[in-house]
């Protein structure tokens, strides 16, 4: 496995609402290098998380209750204009995740996850690209 040094102490917020995702994630990223500082359930949750510890990269599901990923990207983006958050989508949701990337979402995220995918499409954003 590729090692990506440049981002090794990147912290992300893991936000999706079933359990099972967010480990998944949460694995992959940090047998990787990055510092998961923060996970939440929800849009909401996430708003909060996000305004506490402000991750150099979120990672936000486009479907969860209390707030969706669209509505909770808009939010954390006009906390600070510069955060970066990518969306993850089931297949199917091209609308959705076309309006996610047009209030400011800076890449998606498939699910189901494939690793290198994650991780390339994460160093890509960190990255500015």
């Amino acid at each position: 496995m590729e090692t990506r040094i440049s981002h090794a102490h990147a912290t992300v917020m893991v936000v999706d609402d079933e359990a099972f995702f967010r480990k998944l994630l949460r694995d992959i990223l940090q047998r990787a290098g990055y510092t998961v500082i923060a996970e939440a359930a929800d849009g909401k949750a996430a708003v909060d998380a996000f305004s506490l510890h402000r991750p150099d990269i979120t990672l936000i599901d486009i479907y969860m209750p209390e707030k969706n990923g669209m509505e909770a990207t808009k939010e954390i983006l006009s906390i600070d204009r510069s955060a970066k958050v990518v969306i993850c989508s089931a297949l199917g949701c091209d609308e959705d995740v076309e309006f996610s990337l047009q209030v400011g979402a800076r890449a998606v995220i498939q699910k189901p996850f494939i690793e290198s995918e994650v991780l390339d499409t994460i160093a890509q954003v960190l990255s500015g690209k």
